[in-house]
């Protein structure tokens, strides 16, 4: 299949969902209406993954997932069911916490830099030996070494030994290799070979050599010359040393495939002219989502956050300290490296880190994106006046596309925003939880009608095949968890009253964390225990401020759980909290169905996450991976396709109606999706309408419910149908062009797709 897909589903296939698993869905997934499936990566991982994002051997399908046999078992499904393939590929980064599992990693760890592998990997070698911090934390770590079947052995873990350094205690063995084994505490300010992230275990390669992208890309390249694969999902290009590059040499080896890249662009920053059809859809998700906020809360919500945390928040200097937070503890190392190319600049690692902690944006591409690093150094020079020299001497450097300095300082400058922002600021500024999502900004309360308008005609116009999406696998919370907590703005007083009663009866120390808890709960309700548990613990480690993932506060992170506990123990609380929760799902149902027509008619490719179909009601990884039911997602899109009109429910039916509809129009009729003009309804409630027409396909939605019902309803507030026969194909209903009323227009459903007979 050629061309970009008409839409996408993605699937976590992973050890305990398979290669042939998921070719068991391929009927399912041509029914549902997709056309595409999109795969999580599938090369080789590390022993154990659940994710494929830490490939070990990208010259082989990951055994883990049935192999070369189990990808030729998917590829027929998919063939009979005329679906196509798109592919996740990793060329950041490739995962070495299995040092064995890894060949190239292996063979450098035993050869150094005279490896045939060395020029694969990012190591700074002027450290000398490469740091491998997986060491307790103990000085007497070393002497749990222990040599067998000639290598070297910690605990699990296995090393290679050099040649003719194997006599000796392990210790003296280990002090001639040309690795180092460390403190694990050493990895954020010593590690010498550039990471994803924060993550050690994952090793950044330099993919821009030709010999490493060849070696990095063959087998996918080799599904692709044999027509296997018809599109490609780049995962995290800003790690990348030149992203555009890349992009070009990757367009140059597979010319018509359909590409998109995992990149995350802030409100109104421009994805860079590249060889791509767009990005996997944040900033769709940020558009869409934001459309069922009503921006008049902010001012309520901003005093319940001033009022929980004792003090107002600000959260432009929240970013920067955060970031700047991240960019000297965390990912100290990192600056580290980069101060070494500019050691002859007095306090270069404090500048680095003023202008890292205030870039705007997730990185430029010199010398694309210049504007974003003089205005980083405008607001650096503000704060820090007192290293003006240091920036003096710093910026003609960074403004260099060709100095090392500007394209490694690159290369941190989206580490720092991925791990300042959205795992730090996101979880300690909890005003309002449904805008803390990657790609959003949470100062920015909702988005007005007419702004997605512009947004989605941009989008039509510029990137029309672009990737569009909800939900992914990095997601913070699920499209229907933000879908419900979107109702909350519209009863910000009841909200704050339920929030000042809970945490009176059960008190959290850090009021910040205590409103994430209550919009947790309420958000993802009912939420088994043990779900609730992880999420809290990991969210309030991200945050750093009352406990952390190095050194965890046993009293507080006991006092947190006693309290997710009472959520569910408690005889007068845990129904208060059900209640409210029952209270405003209904309205989060409507925004749900809203969200997801949007989203599946408007422009670009549009993505279903798995499971999606139905109400999922996930948190932030691991809890979004869980296993998807398709049993019960077949039962009911049987049911629709027999003739049943299913109610807006706990089923989700509701959901699967609006979501195979829309997909099947988009897949049989493309005719009707080629083109974006917003239509002006008319009337007392048309606030709460959002009508866009695609070119014969016209897709309404209701925003902002809760108001709507408070206003008497739709009343005479009335849609101008083009002139036609109409058949809306969620209720069943047929309307002709004119002036038709919203009230029985949707009196089935929140939502109507029109379609011209």
């Amino acid at each position: 299949m050629k061309g970009a897909p008409r839409s996408t589903y993605r699937v976590q296939v992973r050890p305990d969902f398979d290669l042939p698993a998921t070719a068991g869905i391929a009927d399912y997934l041509a029914a549902l209406g997709v056309t595409h499936l999109y795969s999580a990566p599938l090369l080789q991982a590390a022993p154990g993954s659940v994710h494929g994002y830490d490939v070990v051997d990208p010259s082989r399908v990951n055994d883990q997932l049935g192999g070369e046999p189990g990808r030729q078992t998917l590829l027929a499904a998919l063939r009979e069911h005329q679906l196509g393939f798109v592919a996740d590929i990793v060329p950041n980064h490739v995962g070495v916490a299995v040092a064995h599992a890894n060949p190239a990693w292996w063979d450098v760890l035993r050869l150094g830099q005279a490896s045939p592998y060395a020029r694969w990997f990012d190591i700074d070698w002027t450290r000398g030996r490469v740091l491998l911090p997986i060491l307790a934390d103990s000085p007497e770590a070393l002497k749990d070494l222990r040599i067998e079947d000639g290598e070297l052995r910690y605990f699990e873990h296995r090393f290679p030994i050099a040649f003719g350094t194997g006599g000796g205690t392990p210790i003296e063995v280990h002090n001639l290799q040309h690795y180092e084994l460390a403190s694990w505490r050493r990895a954020n300010t010593e590690i010498n070979y550039r990471r994803f992230f924060a993550v050690s275990g994952l090793a950044g390669v330099r993919v821009e050599d030709p010999a490493v992208f060849t070696a990095i890309h063959r087998e996918v390249l080799r599904w692709y010359a044999d027509a296997e694969v018809d599109g490609i999902r780049v995962d995290h290009p800003d790690g990348l040393y030149d992203p555009a590059g890349y992009l070009d040499q990757l367009r140059n080896t597979a010319p018509d495939t359909w590409l998109v890249v995992e990149k995350i662009t802030e409100s109104g920053e421009e994805l860079p002219d590249w060889p791509v059809a767009g990005t996997t859809g944040y900033d769709s998700l940020r558009e869409v989502c934001g459309l069922f906020v009503d921006p008049e809360a902010e001012p309520a919500f901003t005093a319940l956050d001033t009022e929980l945390a004792g003090a107002a928040t600000d959260w432009p200097a929240l970013v920067h300290d955060s970031k700047q937070e991240v960019a000297t503890g965390l990912l100290r190392a990192e600056l580290r490296r980069l101060a070494r190319l500019c050691d002859d600049i007095d306090d270069v690692e404090e500048a680095l880190s003023e202008l890292l902690a205030d870039f705007p944006v997730y990185r430029s591409y010199l010398p694309v994106g210049a504007d974003h690093l003089a205005t980083a150094a405008a607001a650096a020079r503000a704060r820090r006046p007192d290293l003006s020299a240091a920036f003096d001497a710093l910026l003609p450097r960074l403004e260099d596309p060709d100095d090392e300095l500007a394209l490694r300082f690159q290369q941190a400058s989206g580490a720092v925003m991925a791990k300042g922002v959205e795992d730090t600021a996101f979880y300690r500024w909890s005003r309002f939880v449904a805008l803390n999502e990657v790609g959003g900004d949470p100062a920015q309360f909702g988005v007005a009608p007419a702004q997605f308008h512009a947004a989605a005609a941009h989008r039509q116009e510029r990137w029309p095949e672009s990737m569009t999406t909800l939900s992914t696998h990095d997601t913070k919370r699920s499209e229907d968890v933000r879908a419900r907590l979107a109702v909350l703005a519209e009863m910000p007083d009841e909200w704050a009253a339920a929030v000042r009663h809970w945490t009176v009866a059960a008190p959290v120390a850090d009021g910040a964390i205590a409103h994430l808890l209550w919009q947790t709960v309420v958000g993802a309700w009912p939420i088994e225990r043990e779900r609730l548990h992880a999420y809290l613990e990991k969210a309030a480690r991200e945050a750093n401020t009352a406990t952390n993932w190095d050194d965890p506060d046993a009293d507080f992170e006991a006092a947190l759980h006693a309290v997710a506990d009472r959520v569910f123990d408690d005889p007068v609380l845990g129904p208060k909290v059900a209640d409210f929760a029952a209270r405003i799902t209904p309205d989060g149902w409507s925004n749900s169905l809203g969200q997801r027509l949007l989203q599946l008619a408007g422009p670009g490719v549009p993505d279903v996450y798995q499971g999606c179909e139905l109400w999922d009601y996930s948190l932030v990884d691991p809890d979004n991976r869980r296993p998807v039911d398709f049993g019960i997602r077949r039962e009911l899109l049987a049911r629709i396709d027999g003739g049943w009109t299913p109610p807006v429910d706990a089923s989700g039916a509701a959901k699967l109606l609006v979501t195979t509809r829309t997909l099947r129009l988009r897949r049989d009729r493309p005719e009707l999706f080629t083109g974006y003009t917003p239509i002006a309804v008319e009337g007392p409630a048309a606030e709460h309408a959002v009508v866009f027409d695609r070119g014969g396909a016209i897709a309404v939605a209701t925003r902002l419910p809760v108001g709507l019902r408070a206003h008497g309803g739709w009343g005479d507030t009335a849609l101008p149908l083009p002139l036609g026969e109409w058949a809306d194909l969620l209720s069943g209903a047929h309307w002709q062009g004119g002036p038709v009323r919203l009230g029985p227009l949707l009196a089935t459903y929140p939502v109507a797709l029109l379609a011209r007979r």
